[in-house]
């Protein structure tokens, strides 16, 4: 693709939280950066003087992914970088999720990456240089997932629809993914009971603290790049060394 520093790039939910941070150091890198959502946040991500552009759609419907590559297309003439970032399920038990909820979750944890990397192949593969497409997943979709089953099954596919794309579009299109752990963010706060929870649950990761957004935003930068020439199809963990399992707690007592 082409070099980060004269490319555009879409961030899908960069309004807040990891896509906010991926958004803001593309900018630094010196991207164009459009982020969209279902509503534009309060601040637009900035880095360096420079602001991302913002984008209202739905990822879940096709036919508003692919009118936003055009409005995006027919600004910039170009479209090098897709991180698939919006995502995520509030906690609910499987047995009693309704059909509508499954649906849903599913439709953006899994399709909506899907009608986006449609949507940017389209154009890329229409490019010398191609372009790369970052799909976000989860640690979720590598391990169980109790209490979030049904975004743990979609980020699985996930998982094995960036292998699949990336031996169907190559050699045009890279892709990519990302296996997040986790990460502090705002709402993360709020989900593992406030600073002393975060402090907790990141002593027990050997690399003692969870992610940054800024953790992630820097391997999607290197993804982006011509750095990663040869990588495609890869999933690349980065979770601070994995969870440690309760096995080993429990017989230690």
């Amino acid at each position: 693709m082409a070099d980060k520093n004269r490319g555009v790039a879409l961030v899908t939910g960069g309004g807040r939280g990891i896509g906010k941070g991926i958004a803001e150091r593309l900018l630094a890198d010196g991207m164009t950066v459009v982020i969209c959502g279902r509503s534009e946040p309060a601040e637009l991500p900035s880095a360096d003087g420079r602001t991302a552009e913002f984008e209202a759609c739905d990822v879940r419907s096709a036919e508003e992914v692919n009118a936003m590559f055009d409005r995006i297309y027919a600004r910039h003439g170009r479209f090098d970088l897709a991180v698939n970032n919006a995502g995520g399920s509030p906690e609910t038990d499987a047995a009693t999720a309704s059909p509508r909820f499954s649906e849903r979750i599913l439709q953006l944890n899994l399709l909506g990456p899907l009608h986006v990397a449609q949507a940017a192949n389209r154009i890329m593969q229409t490019q010398d240089e191609g372009g790369s497409i970052v799909n976000i997943a989860s640690v979720s979709g590598a391990r169980p997932s109790p209490g979030t089953a049904v975004y743990g099954a979609a980020k699985a596919g996930l998982l094995s629809l960036t292998q699949s794309l990336a031996m169907e579009w190559g050699p045009k299109v890279r892709i990519n993914a990302i296996i997040v752990g986790l990460v502090a963010t705002e709402a993360a706060e709020e989900h593992y009971g406030g600073e002393d929870g975060m402090k907790r649950i990141g002593a027990m990761l050997p690399l003692g603290r969870m992610a940054r957004p800024k953790d992630i935003a820097d391997v999607v930068s290197f993804l982006a790049s011509d750095d990663s020439a040869y990588v495609s199809g890869a999933q690349i963990a980065v979770h601070g060394g994995g969870e440690r399992p309760l096995f080993l707690s429990l017989a230690q007592g």
